[in-house]
């Protein structure tokens, strides 16, 4: 059997989840759910990192222990994705023992290969990046992310020889194009490398809360290298049974990490004789209603709210649907409703209430031999492999106009009056079509393509199922 180990980033617990870190979780939720329903034995993870001087502000702004408040955290991070449905099979914490060990014996084995060595650096450290800044890589002297400027900092930390992997990174990345997608962030990171690495300091003088660099309390480990570890030690390395899922087939990041994922991480792996994840993926950016996801401005939305009023598969079909994979996204209120209403109410959920109506209308639930006609699903499969989600969505709802179309063309209402054998005919092969578009949307709407299997199941109509997805009251704006 074929295996696939995905990975969602792991995400800073200084805030509660909102919606643009629901969209990364669900898209790998959906490859994940995808691979599985090929017949492919499938490893999901995703978790919290915790490590990083944020978590520790903020912690003292809500006056609480840290421990205590990264427990309570990640909490709230796991119970979001549990309400959310998303299917992971392992929710990793930075600050567990298991992940501690998987560090401590990744960084023996840099170790080993003489490329750690002890020196003193001079930067400029964003505590929002957690990372140092080169001054090209600022706007007017502020992190262009953050729109802060960054503390000079000058300490004794031990270092990482980056700058010897340059040639193979760039070797790696020409030989293998697949290796970073989409093209244009291969390009960013081919340009980057090209640039010049330097050797990276991969610890920190000694800080309240980190993992202490092995054989060193004086040191923590830089939190962005321990994190990067997660993707292995998920898997139980340093056992020999991590060697069933590693290396991972897919990393989804951020774009915002992709220096982090693309140069830092294989390097890391180069060095300890690992074996490099097959692909890294990274999404774009996330607005709401046109502005950066803010805490200031308050505009961070609760995913989990969003689909307690429209349901959980309307908004994995919306974010799915709407933003391209691999760009910047727009999440619109207004937009979502619209989307709601058009695709999924009228289109999706009128297909499936017409032909159960009609079935239970005019030949009393009973439905016959279910017939399908051949489709072209070629597309869709194409669009998923090559992460075009929206385009896969796009393809599978050709086949839901389709069944709304043949409902219209047949007029089963007449065939009723005039043609009984073939009004059964008719209502056999629209619930077939329906069957096998319930089959299609499973990973990306799973509750969706079980009611729809609920409601012709066992060659009747069930009516307890009920409306997929209910119209509101008033019209969108």
């Amino acid at each position: 059997m074929s295996k696939f180990y995905i990975t969602t980033p792991i995400y800073y617990i200084n805030d509660r989840p909102h919606i643009g870190h629901a969209y990364a979780t669900i898209a790998a939720d959906m490859l994940a759910r995808y691979h599985r329903q090929a017949g492919e034995s499938v490893f999901f993870a995703t978790g919290t990192d915790e490590n990083s001087t944020k978590t520790v502000q903020a912690a003292k702004k809500v006056g609480q222990d840290t421990r205590a408040y990264t427990d309570q955290m990640a909490a709230t991070w796991e119970e979001t994705w549990k309400q959310l449905e998303i299917s992971q099979d392992r929710f990793i914490r930075t600050t567990e023992p298991a992940h501690q060990k998987a560090v401590y014996d990744l960084i023996k084995k840099i170790e080993a290969t003489g490329d750690i060595y002890k020196g003193t650096y001079v930067g400029l450290y964003c505590t929002g990046c957690e990372e140092f800044k080169r001054e090209a890589e600022l706007e007017a002297g502020k992190c262009p992310l953050h729109k802060t400027v960054p503390e000079k900092v000058e300490e004794e930390n031990y270092f990482f020889k980056l700058s010897k992997y340059q040639k193979q990174l760039l070797d790696y990345i020409e030989k293998n194009p697949t290796f970073i997608q989409p093209e244009s962030r291969r390009n960013e990171i081919t340009q980057f490398i090209k640039g010049g690495l330097e050797d990276l300091s991969v610890s920190r003088t000694k800080k309240e809360w980190g993992i202490a660099w092995p054989g060193d309390d004086s040191q923590t480990i830089y939190v962005w290298i321990d994190a990067l570890i997660n993707y292995l030690a998920a898997t139980g390395y340093p056992g020999a049974k991590s060697t069933d899922w590693w290396p991972a087939d897919l990393h989804l990041i951020g774009k915002d990490i992709i220096k982090f994922h693309c140069v830092y991480w294989p390097a890391m792996l180069m060095s300890a004789g690992l074996p490099l994840p097959k692909t890294i993926f990274a999404h774009g950016f996330f607005t709401v209603d046109g502005q950066k996801i803010s805490k200031s401005l308050g505009n961070a939305v609760d995913p989990v709210a969003l689909a307690g009023q429209y349901g959980i598969d309307a908004l994995r079909y919306y974010l799915l649907r709407e933003i391209p994979f691999g760009s910047d996204g727009e999440f619109s209120h207004s937009r979502f409703r619209k989307v709601y209403e058009a695709d999924l109410a009228n289109e999706l959920g009128n297909a499936v209430q017409r032909v159960a109506a009609m079935v239970l209308k005019y030949q009393e639930g009973a439905i016959g031999e279910v017939q399908t006609a051949p489709h072209d699903v070629g597309p869709v499969h194409t669009a998923i492999k090559e992460f075009r989600l929206d385009r896969a969505l796009e393809e599978i709802w050709v086949h839901v106009k389709g069944v709304n179309q043949y409902i219209e063309e047949e007029k089963p209402w007449e065939l009723a009056k005039t043609d009984r054998e073939q009004l059964s005919d008719v209502l056999a092969s629209a619930v077939g079509d329906l069957l096998h578009i319930a089959e299609l949307i499973m990973p990306f709407m799973p509750t969706t393509a079980r009611k729809i299997a609920e409601t012709f199941a066992n060659g009747t109509v069930n009516k307890e199922v009920g409306i997929l997805f209910p119209k509101f009251d008033e019209p969108a704006s």
